[in-house]
């Protein structure tokens, strides 16, 4: 037999998971130890004292159940009882023995009693009686063998076994869903997390905090319940009085944030291991719930496990309260032995049939109860929707409103705890908080990064603007708002920007750069950035990432927007109204748009900068342009142009118009630009341009023209008839010939024709004095003309990748020309004259140290 001890291990079950386990399931625990305890009991007396004792019955027995114990005799004999003095029959038992011996026994006894000082009390007592049988020891025991398995029920031989195998399937019912593997990992993880979560340092800190948060809050409402009504209406005038502060066209209000009462100097400062055991609760959690929501095998298991006993419990009460009246003292036996022992039929009595009586009563009442919990339990999983769980009760007590509900077996498990003690599911709400995981990062943030480390950080850019880069940072330090003198501010990747009213203390700050940074601004730092921000760069995925607040900023001058503004949903454009960016310059939209968003002609008064780059997406609808009167400056980049849009030709002030990187083959429209008096700059560079119309002449305004990267194969002469051209950029085409009509250009000073096919120079080239820079390198090129030294003002010239034998020596009459500002080929250096080389070597070594 195995001991109490092997057999209650079924039921352990970790301390930890006791959290778990309501009342009815601890209750049902304990009714189950008893009835085990019962079980092995029963199971010890009736291996080590059951048994029955049999007597043979000489006559035909009649139905003995309801007969009386001094009845029996005379029920169970028939014609060899001999009467006794009383009238009442002798029944002798014994082996057998002869009558004379029997007689002879007596007399002795009588005559020895008789010599005792006893004889005489004895002499006065009957003679013996009863039936003699003729059975022997060894009969009595066969007899009494047999019968056990013959007259007594099966009930009673087996019922302390029984028992003990159903306590035990009870047992394992009661806490299989802690074994069963696809359920007990998550429980295991779920236990874990919540403990850890209970005892956190940092659940403290936020409900200490709260509770700080509440009373200060307390005495506030007292404060402005006895304010005067006079300083009510000023409120309400200052709120009338600065339309400002609401966004009732977005849909978006701006508001103030709660104040933060003070704490405690100990609760302020949290320990940078608690910090990070926090920080990782905060990650574990997430993970738990993602694994954990999307299934219900946790509650579905405990369901069945509960309708597997419930419905065991009705089948032990039915078949148990049967064979309760089967268990007597009494039973007739007839074994098939007449011809082994003489008799037909016994009379057998049970030892164990009181005990077992009251075992099986107490076993039976045992059940009944268990069976009550086990329906209160039933009852208590069907009535509520146990797979979703609420913290509406803990988002009214604290202030985590962002506490989400949960669901399936995440949702099962805290309505378990919640049996246990509430407490638990609210400290654990803690770590579902999206507001409280941004307190604890803003904790370690700012004890991160000190105003200290954050000073070393900033630095001067090309600009000459102090500027600071800050990336991949869990938020946006306090201490940052400590530096006054910043000028350009980059935010990249930093998830949680938050912009408290201690921005207003960076009263040199202009520029913001906020690239995959959702920012939010309470209402005092709105205030701020909107009268102080001028130039905003924002970079996100979605339209909707974009702050709401970023349309309001008056005061702002440039505004760039890089990514994808196309709202997939609506087929809109998902930009919102601008009309409030009252004194926007540029506008810098990088993205895939199909056609001009609308809204950007609420800013047509006094937008001059438009910059399109569109990443290869074709621009279909441009004829919002057309409003845009006040435009100086066009890009439109990687549009799939294939042609000059005509609602460019609308524009009257537009001065600078960059095409690049489309698929412009012709620009015989160009001619319509003769209309557009202002324009000085054309870009038509990275495209699949021919040729170049002869109409390119009427446009007498224009001062700088890019054609590079194009197919273009020779000039027209009308291109040199623009009085005003300084910058010609014909680079990276296959120009086999320079016109030499190019002299007639007299204020050129930038001409690139580099990588084409050049193999001459027209002399008249030279007569361009007024050259800056000249681009010849990767032609075809054999010799450069002396006459290049009529050009006194150049400062750079490019001949590497060219077929030269040598450099002209009157390249030393370029006095601006210095070594660095001649590209090429270091052999072809060592071929000019000892004094001329040293003439531009000692001028830039001059140049570079008055530069210094």
């Amino acid at each position: 037999m195995f001991t109490l001890t092997e057999v209650a291990s079924l039921n352990d079950i970790k301390p930890t998971y006791r959290i778990l386990k309501p009342w009815w399931d601890v209750f049902m625990d304990y009714l189950g130890l008893v009835m085990l305890m019962l079980a092995i009991f029963g199971t010890t007396m009736q291996i080590s004292k059951d048994q029955v004792s049999c007597l043979p019955c000489l006559g035909q027995p009649e139905d003995i159940s309801g007969a009386k114990a001094n009845s029996f005799p005379q029920r169970c004999t028939g014609k060899a009882v001999s009467p006794t003095p009383t009238g009442e029959p002798i029944a002798t038992t014994g082996p057998r023995v002869s009558k004379d011996l029997t007689n002879e026994a007596v007399n002795e006894i009588h005559s020895v009693l008789q010599t005792s000082a006893e004889a005489e009390k004895y002499s006065n007592q009957p003679p013996p009686t009863g039936i003699k049988t003729n059975l022997d020891f060894q009969q009595y025991v066969f007899i009494n063998q047999m019968c056990y398995h013959v007259a007594l029920p099966w009930y009673s031989k087996y019922f302390p076994y029984l028992t003990l195998i159903h306590t035990l399937i009870l047992m394992v019912s009661s806490n299989f869903w802690f074994k069963y593997p696809k359920t007990s990992s998550k429980i295991e993880h779920f236990v874990s997390i919540l403990g850890r979560c209970f005892e956190s340092p940092w659940t403290t800190k936020a409900l200490s905090e709260t509770a700080c948060e509440d009373s200060e809050e307390h005495k506030q409402r007292l404060t402005g319940a006895s304010s005067t009504p006079h300083q009510m209406s000023l409120e309400e005038n200052n709120e009338s009085t600065s339309p400002s502060q609401s966004t009732p066209m977005l849909g978006v209000k701006i508001s103030a944030d709660k104040p933060v009462a003070e704490v405690p100097s100990s609760m302020t400062i949290l320990d940078k291991k608690d910090g990070e055991q926090a920080k990782a609760l905060f990650e574990k959690v997430r993970k738990f719930r993602v694994h954990v929501e999307d299934s219900d095998f946790i509650y579905k298991l405990y369901v069945a496990q509960t309708a597997v006993k419930t419905v065991k419990f009705i089948l032990i009460l039915s078949y148990t309260s049967t064979f309760l009246a089967e268990i007597k003292f009494h039973h007739v036996c007839e074994p098939d032995i007449k011809q082994l022992t003489g008799y037909k039929t016994f009379f057998c009595t049970h030892n164990m049939a009181y005990m077992l009586r009251k075992l099986l009563i107490t076993y039976v009442a045992l059940i009944l109860i268990y069976g009550m919990t086990c329906l209160y339990s039933l009852y208590w999983v069907f009535r509520r929707p146990l797979k979703e769980y609420s913290f509406e009760k803990v988002r009214e007590e604290s202030s985590f409103s962002d506490i989400p509900d949960v669901k399936n077996d995440f949702a099962f498990l805290l309505h378990m705890v919640d049996q246990y003690d509430q407490l638990h599911s609210k400290r654990f709400g803690v770590f579902l908080s999206e507001v409280s995981e941004n307190k604890l990062r803003e904790i370690s943030l700012n004890h991160e990064w000190t105003f200290e480390k954050l000073r070393q950080l900033v630095f001067r850019n090309a600009q000459d603007q102090q500027e600071l880069h800050l990336f991949m940072l869990s938020g946006l330090p306090n201490a940052v708002f400590d530096l006054t003198d910043l000028e350009v501010l980059k935010l990249e990747l930093i998830p949680e920007v938050r912009f408290s009213p201690k921005v207003s203390q960076m009263t040199t700050l202009r520029e913001l750069h906020l690239c995959h940074c959702p920012a939010k601004v309470d209402q005092t730092a709105f205030a701020f950035l909107r009268d102080h921000l001028r130039c905003l760069h924002v970079k996100f995925t979605d339209v909707a990432e974009i702050p709401p607040w970023v349309y309001l900023l008056r005061s702002l001058r440039e505004l760039n927007l890089t990514g994808n503004l196309n709202s997939e949903n609506n087929k809109m454009i998902g930009l919102e109204s601008m009309r409030d960016l009252r004194h926007l310059k540029t506008l810098c939209l990088k993205s895939n748009l199909t056609k001009m968003p609308t809204n950007i002609t609420e800013l047509s008064p006094h937008l001059i900068r438009l910059a399109v780059h569109n990443d290869g997406t074709k621009l279909l609808v441009l004829n919002s342009l057309k409003k845009m009167t006040s435009l100086m400056e066009l890009e439109l980049y990687s549009c799939e142009l294939e042609r000059i849009p005509h609602a460019v030709f609308s524009l009257t002030n537009l001065q600078e118009l960059d095409l690049k990187s489309n698929n412009i083959r012709t620009i015989e429209e160009i001619i319509s630009f003769q209309h557009l008096k202002r324009l000085t700059c054309l870009k038509l560079w990275h495209n699949k341009i021919i040729n170049i119309p002869a109409s390119i002449g009427q446009i007498k305004s224009l001062e700088s023209l890019y054609l590079s990267h194009n197919k273009l194969e020779a000039l027209p002469p009308a291109l040199f008839t623009l009085p005003k051209l300084r910058h010609l950029d014909v680079s990276h085409n296959s120009i086999t010939i320079l016109p030499p009509d190019v002299g007639l250009l007299p204020n050129l000073q930038h001409l690139a024709i580099n990588s084409n096919k050049l193999e001459l120079l027209p002399k008249p080239l030279f007569r361009c004095t007024k050259l800056k820079v000249l681009c010849l390198g990767h032609n075809g090129l054999t010799t450069i003309p002396e006459a290049v030294g009529q050009l006194v003002q150049l400062t750079q010239l490019e001949l590497r990748g060219n077929c030269l034998e040598r450099l002209p020596a009157q390249l030393g009459s370029c006095r601006l020309l210095h070594k660095n500002g001649l590209i090429v080929e270091d052999h072809l250096f060592d071929t000019l004259p000892v004094e001329v080389k040293e003439t531009i070597s000692r001028e830039t070594n001059v140049s570079f140290t008055s530069g210094l």
